[in-house]
């Protein structure tokens, strides 16, 4: 295996949040020995950036997924090589589904949360995650209209079960225009068609001669389903979902048991 594709939140990271020494170790020395790596999350890039920068992504030529795929940044040279942005029509469709079932909807504008809920108990906990501000406003769509270029991505929150039933009923409605997939029970990522995790770790491999056949791809919930089936070896966290621990080639230990870095010990190093 020559690449390695690791999601964050539930798979890289512990359950509060840390980089344990032995998977930050694991990772520094499959770099040494000519791993590509490419950190996959659904969390923006100014929330993955510090992660980046510890696993010294840009001294070893590593790429950064942000969005589910829907912005990929070379880390060695910050450049963007790929960015797919919301239909700005799906905008106000979605602020009323997110109305109808009086459910919080958030975007980004540059480094700031920017929701009609903010003092929402799972946007709090999305903001503490990524370190970013939030800031209340009274419309979130004519905000986001206001902005130089479409989100990239919006995401609703919520209990699970009340979730389930948008999701549910968003993709009926919206399915054919747009990405509707979970990132934790709690979070409902709402993506440009065609972005998810597999399609953008293909795009990445491309450019470096690589095949499916060459990656591991580790991850734990539904966002990561697309890139555990693409990968040459697909990976799931012993605390992953259900779905992905039945497509998963490989299950590994837990995030809290540095899973990751007893897949790079056993199948890299």
């Amino acid at each position: 295996m020559k690449a390695l594709a690791l999601d964050l939140d539930g798979t890289l990271m512990t359950t509060d949040k840390r980089l344990s020494k032995r998977n930050l170790d694991a990772i520094i020395h499959a770099q040494e020995q000519g791993v590509l790596l490419i950190i996959a999350s659904g969390r923006p890039t100014y929330g993955i950036a510090p992660i980046a920068d510890c696993l010294r992504l840009k001294d070893f030529g590593g790429y950064v997924l942000a969005f589910n795929g829907g912005q990929i940044i070379n880390w060695k040279t910050k450049e963007i090589i790929f960015q797919q942005n919301l239909d700005p029509a799906l905008l106000p469709r979605l602020q009323r589904w997110a109305h109808h079932f009086d459910l919080p909807l958030m975007s980004y504008r540059g480094n700031i949360i920017i929701t009609e809920k903010p003092t929402d108990a799972y946007i709090l906990r999305n903001a503490k995650t990524n370190s970013m501000p939030v800031e209340g406003v009274e419309d979130l769509t004519e905000e986001l209209n206001l902005l130089p270029t479409p989100p990239t991505k919006c995401l609703m929150t919520g209990d699970p079960e009340q979730l389930a039933q948008a999701e549910a009923e968003m993709k009926t409605d919206l399915g054919d225009e747009m990405e509707i997939y979970r990132s934790t029970p709690y979070y409902l990522e709402l993506v440009p068609k065609g972005i998810d995790k597999g399609r953008a770790l293909g795009f990445i491999l491309k450019r470096h001669h690589l095949s499916r056949e060459d990656l591991i791809a580790c991850g734990d919930s539904d966002n990561d389903m697309a890139m555990i089936e693409y990968a040459g070896m697909g990976v799931a966290m012993a605390n992953a979902e259900a779905p992905l621990l039945a497509a998963a080639d490989y299950i590994t230990a837990s995030n809290d048991e540095d899973g990751v870095a007893q897949v790079i010990e056993r199948f890299l190093l």
